[in-house]
């Protein structure tokens, strides 16, 4: 199971949080930046990190019994 967070702006995505590699990664060069800043901030990659075992999988036994 993998948690992705994208984050867009005018339907372009400029960055994204990914579970695997358990950091941020920017597309364009304000996603850098902002990258940079997310990835340095360590409330906001525990509060990343923690998304995962909260939405994912807490509801990945709901979605697996419905097949």
């Amino acid at each position: 199971i993998e948690y992705i967070y994208s984050v867009y702006y005018n339907k372009v995505e400029y960055a994204r949080f990914t579970s695997s590699l358990g950091k941020f990664v920017g597309f364009t060069q304000y996603g850098l930046k902002q990258a940079d800043y997310w990835n340095n901030n360590p409330s906001q990659l525990a509060l990343r990190s923690t998304e995962k075992e909260r939405y994912c999988l807490h509801n990945i036994g709901i979605w697996f019994s419905n097949i």
